[in-house]
């Protein structure tokens, strides 16, 4: 029988990250986020087999290249699943708008980035205006290019305190303009039409989110609560508002303190605490992303 201390310890060990691995099993597990792009080196060393899983989202796209070969899992979509072997400068791509489950053999170094919807949506309007149905999954393609790149990557992420923030950004850019040219899928002639919220559930699913500067509600809750899957409502959502909800929600946030910086005199963390934001910083980080100054910048500008 488990005391307190050993109940505490065993949900640590099983703890995982925000890609769904088991923390406790990597040799290596680093991570660096820029804004638009959030780089990670997940290594491990031992012949072991492990679940990944993660449930679907609005955070983006993943694309992660092997740097060794060796590795092999099993994916799993509904009742089906296949397998992939993994040799040197193999690369997979995850749409994070869907569930994702698969069973991980033997050991494994991988470079992965994150790309948010929000790069994609301007990296294709930037080339021809013309929006992109997700990516084709390449099943464990080589591609040499983002090998080379990986091994850059993998580099910068191990003395990324060294790291010049213009050249990380646009290695960012350089991987997420390849994997536009190599592996978009065009839209599909259809007659279906996209999916939308009606007015009901667009207000209601707005309203939950809004409510989240209080609470932690889920968008898997939202979705339930519309009586849709989590992933028809997020991409409901983004048909229906041209955002992702938390596009949407930050917008919220930055003009509501847009408001507190042109009529009080609140601190900018209070401000970023009032707005839901976790701290001054990620508040700073977010407005100026958004807005393209600092809110004490734009504060000043506005004659506050």
């Amino acid at each position: 029988m488990f005391n307190g201390a050993e109940t505490a310890t065993a949900t640590v060990a099983r703890q995982k990250d925000s890609l769904g691995c088991l923390s406790n099993q990597l040799h290596k597990d680093l991570e660096l986020n820029t804004g638009e792009f959030t780089f990670y080196r997940k290594c491990r060393r031992h012949e072991k087999t492990s679940e990944v899983a993660t449930p679907a989202s609005d955070r983006g796209f993943l694309i992660g290249v092997s740097l060794a070969a060796g590795h092999r899992r099993r994916i799993f979509s509904g009742n089906r699943s296949a397998s992939q072997d993994f040799e040197k400068d193999s690369v997979y791509i995850r749409n994070f708008e869907e569930d994702y489950r698969a069973d991980l053999h033997g050991v494994f170094d991988f470079v992965l980035v994150e790309l948010s919807r929000a790069f994609i949506a301007n990296a294709c309007y930037e080339r021809n205006g013309a929006s992109i149905e997700g990516f084709s999954s390449p099943a464990g393609r080589k591609d040499p290019i983002f090998g080379h790149l990986a091994q850059v990557l993998a580099l910068t992420l191990d003395s990324q305190s060294e790291a010049s923030p213009l050249f990380v950004e646009q290695l960012g850019v350089t991987i997420g303009t390849h994997l536009l040219d190599q592996y978009r899928n065009a839209p599909a002639p259809s007659n279906r039409k996209s999916p939308r919220l009606s007015s009901l559930h667009e207000a209601r699913a707005k309203d939950m989110l809004l409510a989240k500067t209080q609470g932690n509600v889920s968008l898997g809750e939202i979705a339930s609560a519309c009586n849709l899957s989590r992933s028809y409502f997020i991409r409901a959502f983004r048909e229906t508002t041209h955002r992702t909800p938390h596009q949407w929600l930050l917008e919220q946030r930055i003009d509501r303190a847009r408001e507190l910086l042109r009529h009080s005199d609140s601190s900018l963390s209070d401000i970023a605490i009032a707005c839901g934001f976790s701290d001054q910083s990620h508040f700073t980080r977010t407005f100026s992303q958004l807005v393209g100054t600092p809110p004490g910048t734009w504060r000043r500008q506005t004659g506050i």
